[in-house]
């Protein structure tokens, strides 16, 4: 930790799953706080991360865990940022940032900056990092680095909030970039949420298979139905809440990616070899550039103390 005053005197995580529980322990890491905050409704949650020593207080009451936070994080699943907004709003100190970690932007606004007090800055934000764990006990503070974080302000909002929010991710590791919301929706509907829903589906289709071919299945899986399972291992509260938080974006992709499915198959069925060999050549292109960007890893949990 450094011996640097902390950017904030207090930051509130409502949520302590797997981003909460990593973003406590890089705040911890790195001193982004005097205080830590943590809220959960769940009383078993909220005593694992005591045990876990991943705040300084620990509360079953938004408002109360809000109380003199400078920043407040919402990494609640997106279906309860509502609730929750309504439920803090009365603790929220005037001037205070509250953002977020969630994975779709324009539905932030409407969820939660109708129940916001007058004087606070919404800077929603999207660190674009994961792993298929969930709960407390999965989070690790090395999660974030080399990892892009999205920031989608509206237009007009405080320099100097978006500022220090984009300060705090940085300082875990991130690469910081603002975008439109909307862009934001679309541009992950195709790169997260569409991979999302076809490994759902093709792990599904396994599932339906007679027992005696399910097992010869996944006995003999290779690299890419090992990826696809665990990619289809993600927490389903959340990516429910995704698809739903995103449908337009969501079913625009599902469409598209409809209409060249459909093409794949007719050029199999009609034999047309060189369609194939033009669709598999081009697609390789993407894959290049993924590298060139330096965003081909597996997240490993590799803590100072060795431990996850």
């Amino acid at each position: 930790m450094s011996n640097a005053s902390p950017p904030f005197d207090k930051i509130a995580l409502l949520g302590i799953g797997l981003i909460g529980s990593s973003l406590a322990r890089a705040a911890k890491k790195h001193g982004l706080a005097g205080h830590l905050a943590i809220y959960t409704r769940s009383p078993a949650t909220l005593a694992k991360a005591k045990e876990l020593n991943l705040g300084d207080s620990y509360s079953d009451d938004p408002a109360e865990a809000v109380q003199d936070a400078d920043l407040v994080v919402l990494c609640v699943p997106m279906g309860a940022y509502e609730s929750v907004a309504k439920a803090m709003a009365p603790g929220l100190k005037p001037g205070s940032i509250v953002s977020d970690v969630g994975s779709t932007k324009q539905s932030v606004f409407g969820d939660v900056m109708a129940h916001l007090p007058a004087g606070i800055h919404l800077v929603p934000a999207h660190p674009v990092a994961g792993t298929a764990e969930s709960g407390p006990e999965a989070g690790y503070a090395k999660l974030f680095e080399d990892h892009w974080c999205i920031l989608t302000p509206a237009p007009g909002t405080d320099r100097a909030a978006i500022d220090k929010v984009q300060d705090m991710w940085s300082r875990c590791g991130m690469m910081v970039e603002e975008m439109d919301a909307a862009h934001h929706d679309h541009v992950l509907a195709i790169t997260s949420h569409l991979p999302q829903l076809i490994s759902y589906t093709i792990v599904g289709t396994v599932t339906d298979l007679q027992d005696d071919l399910k097992k010869e299945v996944t006995k003999f899986a290779a690299g890419g139905l090992r990826d696809f399972t665990r990619i289809a291992a993600s927490d389903p509260v959340m990516w429910r809440d995704v698809c739903l938080k995103n449908k337009d974006a969501v079913l625009d992709v599902l469409g598209r990616f409809t209409e060249d499915l459909t093409a794949l198959q007719r050029s199999i069925r009609r034999g047309e070899g060189e369609a194939l060999h033009e669709a598999f050549t081009r697609t390789r292109e993407i894959r290049r550039g993924v590298i060139e960007a330096k965003q081909d890893f597996i997240d490993v949990k590799t803590e100072d103390n060795g431990k996850p």
